[in-house]
């Protein structure tokens, strides 16, 4: 009788072999979600650099435009001064206004840069103060 039972098992052991439906779609449904979760980091990942390198180079814009404020010979300098820059194959809206400080002698200029003109809020916007002649 032990030694029939034990042939039975020997038989049915032997005669399955590979996963069975529910196994292979469980598998399926985890490699799925998984799937879907490094695509939807991917994404944000692609967003945040694509907002990094829109801020670096708008902060190079507004740069270039401080120094070139800076060097400027006009005292005081322009008010709402507004002009357009290509810059790594992008145009770029910048601002510079000019605002008086306790010190009579002193201004401090802020540029703000956009990428569209008619948008609300700056990409960037970075301020350097000048002062009147030589200390």
């Amino acid at each position: 009788m032990m030694n029939r039972l034990i042939k039975n098992l020997q038989n049915t052991s032997v005669g399955q072999k590979g996963f069975t439906l529910i196994e292979v779609m469980l598998a399926m449904g985890v490699f799925a979600i998984a799937g879907v979760a490094l695509l939807g980091a991917s994404a944000n990942n692609f967003r945040h650099i694509s907002h990094l390198e829109n801020k670096m180079f708008a902060s190079w814009v507004a740069s270039n435009q401080l120094v070139s404020a800076s060097i400027s010979d006009k005292w005081p300098p322009k008010n709402n001064l507004k002009g357009e820059v290509e810059l790594a194959g992008k145009q770029w809206f910048w601002l510079q206004q000019v605002k008086k400080t306790t010190d009579k002698d002193m201004r401090a200029v802020i540029i703000e840069v956009r990428i569209n003109e008619g948008d609300e809020l700056a990409v960037t916007s970075l301020t350097t103060y000048l002062s009147k002649g030589e200390p």
